[in-house]
């Protein structure tokens, strides 16, 4: 899910600055061999009963070689028949998997936290049970781009909706002709009607035109210019354990297993804080069902609102514009460039966007990725409350001005990140999608809003704390 649908905003222009500059052109010398690293697997399952078996299908069908799976059903009271269905077809394709069911929920945040605590592997690839890794080198891309400097602390894949095309090819690979057994298959996501099919049709078009802005424009120009992303929030990534590990026990004792609805988002900008970094990799997709058209704003508010809590929660990482020209001053003097110039030619193992780690460092110079999480965190608060003033002066002219500037530049992005032979396509797609992205404004207004409404008493009891 997108974190912004804006093309008229300062974000937008950090990242079309970005890749207009490209990617710095380092050649990495890693201390580690990516191909000894151990991974294990973490699946969390929550009612994903009619999609695990394609979960498990292309894990079976990943390049990397896995050590532990695991399979942590935290459905609760209202949990579905996957764990049952999961065992069957590990045990048809002979995947030692193993699952854990818990009678109550106790969230994604806190599942996470337990398996960084007690697995022992190097690399912990999380994702949930309804994602499917469409590229069979996922986990091995995401591996190598990992182990290429000691400042990657997560790495993942492009998302994007799964179709109905993709669900009948995975329903006739050998891992499920090894669990049906000559029997055939009904999937229980085939539209019952046109209808249905229409309505679904609308819903993927929508998630992927969002998803492609977010992902193939702005997160894409973020990477070039800082190597990192601020705020991924897509699971099946690829985390090195131990940074994990410290990540939960740094804030336990702060926020306990309350990380926002999007632990992940948390997690990410808990990384950046300490000068890690969040990569993408264009050339890996996995892709999941959408939980419909209904569904797509209130997955949108979830995303918002977890992000502005998460950045209430690294607010130094926002305060990085203000700590600029200071920095900037402070590095102009001799003694500073011969300082960096000795720590260039000390450091044997090169590595791109390299910055120095630690939490301090951050509250005394910021972080570079700092710079698009408060340009996002401003158009969030910005954006919909210019929207909200214009339509309640009356000023239609000048919103439609602004409305149809933001949809001719979103319609130019999505083409400018598509393939050669497939721009007028996505222009199509992109115009079909405009009314539920015009509509996901109002969703920003509202979340806006109520985190706003409570951020006055969080920051008082974070101070008495």
């Amino acid at each position: 899910m997108a974190q912004s649908v804006l093309a008229l905003g300062p974000n937008a222009l950090l990242s079309a600055l970005g890749l207009w500059r490209g990617p710095q052109q380092v050649e990495p010398t890693p201390a580690e061999d990516w191909r000894q690293a151990r991974v294990d697997v973490v699946i969390h399952v929550d009612r994903h009963q009619p999609d695990i078996t394609f979960c498990l299908a292309s894990l079976l069908a990943q390049t990397h070689p896995l050590g532990r799976v695991l399979l942590i059903d935290d459905g609760g009271a209202e949990r579905d028949h996957s764990v049952q269905i999961a065992r069957e077809f590990a045990r048809a394709n002979g995947l030692p998997l193993v699952a854990i069911e818990r009678m109550w929920t106790i969230g994604k945040g806190a599942t996470l936290k337990r398996q960084a605590r007690e697995l022992d592997g190097d690399v912990m690839f999380v994702l949930d049970g309804n994602v499917v890794l469409e590229s069979p080198d996922y986990i091995a891309r995401c591996v190598q781009k990992l182990y290429e400097g000691v400042g990657t602390a997560s790495v993942r894949g492009l998302h994007r909706p799964s179709r109905m095309a993709d669900r009948v090819r995975w329903a006739s690979s050998p891992q499920f002709r090894a669990w049906l057994d000559g029997d055939e298959h009904v999937d229980p996501r085939r539209p019952r009607d046109g209808w249905s099919g229409l309505w679904g049709w609308f819903n993927d078009i929508s998630r992927e035109c969002i998803g492609t802005f977010q992902q193939r424009f702005l997160d894409r120009g973020q990477m070039a210019l800082f190597g990192s992303v601020g705020a991924p929030a897509f699971t099946a990534t690829a985390y090195r354990r131990r940074y994990l590990k410290d990540v939960f026990d740094r804030y336990e004792p702060m926020y306990g297993d309350g990380l926002t609805r999007r632990p992940e988002l948390f997690v990410a900008l808990a990384l950046c804080n300490e000068g890690y970094h969040n990569s993408q990799l264009p050339e890996v997709v996995a892709h999941a069902p959408g939980a419909g058209l209904h569904a797509l704003a209130c997955e949108h508010h979830h995303v918002s609102s977890a992000f502005m809590h998460s950045c209430h929660a690294f607010d130094a990482l926002l305060r990085t514009p203000l700590k600029w020209p200071r920095r900037w001053w402070r590095q102009r003097s001799p003694a500073a460039r011969l300082r960096e110039d000795d720590m260039r030619n000390a450091r044997r193992v090169v590595e791109a966007y390299r910055q120095p780690f630690g939490e301090r460092l951050t509250h005394q110079q910021g972080r570079p990725v700092g710079w698009a999480l408060f340009f996002g965190a401003l158009e969030k608060v910005l954006v919909p409350l210019l929207v909200l003033a214009l339509a309640c002066m009356a000023a239609w002219a000048w919103l439609a001005a602004l409305l149809l500037v933001d949809a001719v530049l979103w319609l130019a992005a999505l083409a400018l990140v598509s393939r050669p032979g497939e721009r007028l396509r996505m222009l199509g797609k992109g115009v079909v999608a405009l009314p539920m992205r015009h509509g996901l404004l109002w969703t920003e207004l509202f979340t806006v809003l109520a985190s706003l409404r409570h951020w006055p008493g969080r920051a008082l009891r974070r101070a008495a704390a």
